[in-house]
């Protein structure tokens, strides 16, 4: 009986060693309650399975690998700094690694970088309309076809023969406006996505 006991605490030990291992990035009191939580989910279920070491080795295979593990909670910490400080830079650390670990995270990371791609676009041609009149801004351009294509220029190089600037100085407030709410609108829409994410797995509450 000593020696199941002790191989059950030996498999324990070893896989909390991994994770723990794998937490490097959060800080030690916050690993340390990760790692303690588990250690009581991981004895609640093998005690409801017998308290035997294949017990034991049911729970820890219901948990998964403990660098896929470390990885969510990695995750989710990021995200979770993310809500609070709403950074782009904070979010899309966040999103990088989510990305990382399912098809989900890779979607919403296009969508947040296509969000913030063309919310900035706006930005600096209003921000650089005043230095380049004549080139800046939103532009209408020649095409093969009957459609019209339009262009979000910010003023290097010289305009294509036949175009036509849409908004003249226009684009300032426009572009400010649009360029703002873009990226607002991405931000909340990425914060969202990692609310839902966090609620899905629930990491902070195992049971």
């Amino acid at each position: 009986m000593t020696t199941t006991s002790d191989d059950a605490q030996q498999k324990t030990e070893a896989y909390l060693g991994r994770l723990r291992r794998r937490l490097r990035g959060l800080r030690d009191e916050h690993a340390g309650e990760i790692v303690e939580e588990l250690r009581g989910h991981i004895a609640e279920k093998a005690a409801a399975g017998g308290g035997t070491a294949e017990a034991v080795s049911a729970a820890l295979a219901a948990l998964g690998s403990p660098e896929e593990l470390a990885s969510q909670y990695m995750t989710y910490e990021l995200m979770a700094r993310a809500e609070v400080s709403r950074s782009p830079l904070r979010i899309l650390e966040s999103l990088f690694r989510w990305a990382s670990l399912s098809i989900a995270g890779f979607f919403v990371l296009m969508g947040t970088i296509a969000g913030y791609g063309v919310g900035g676009a706006f930005l600096l041609s209003a921000a650089l309309k005043p230095f380049h009149p004549r080139t800046a801004g939103l532009w209408s351009l020649p095409s093969s076809n009957d459609c019209m294509d339009i262009s979000l220029r910010l003023g290097f190089g010289s305009a294509p023969a036949g175009s036509h600037d849409l908004l003249g100085l226009w684009i300032v407030p426009v572009g400010i406006v649009v360029g703002c709410g873009l990226v607002t609108l991405t931000t909340r829409f990425a914060i969202w996505c990692a609310k839902q994410y966090r609620r899905t797995h629930g990491l902070e509450r195992r049971s």
